[in-house]
């Protein structure tokens, strides 16, 4: 999952979907009473500057979207990183190894 996302400051879309698969089997990740959340930073830094909740919108086929909301993108211009996390419906907690990549650009206005 090593792609980059680029957004510009104060953007609240669009939205960013995501397929949830077993790097093993290559199967969907059932996501039935999961919770999926985006922990967002910026890159090189520890101090996590906000998490998100994904809605799940096809529990079946491991699919999940994120809507921004208003202030999360109103960042610095510069380089960040996102980390996600499943929690089943059993309490199993695990995070995808690979980190988003987002960049942000100043707004013109």
């Amino acid at each position: 999952m090593a792609t980059s996302f680029n957004y510009v400051q104060g953007d609240t879309g669009p939205q960013l979907k995501v397929t949830l698969t077993n790097d093993t089997t290559k199967e969907a990740v059932d996501l039935s009473g999961a919770t999926v959340t985006l922990h967002f930073r910026a890159a090189g830094e520890t101090s996590v500057l906000f998490s998100r909740s994904f809605i799940i919108t096809d529990e079946d086929n491991g699919i999940a979207v994120l809507q921004w909301q208003t202030d999360d993108l109103n960042q610095d211009a510069g380089v960040y990183e996102g980390e996600i996390e499943i929690v089943t419906a059993g309490g199993i907690r695990e995070t995808i190894y690979d980190k988003l990549k987002f960049r942000i650009r100043e707004d013109f206005a």
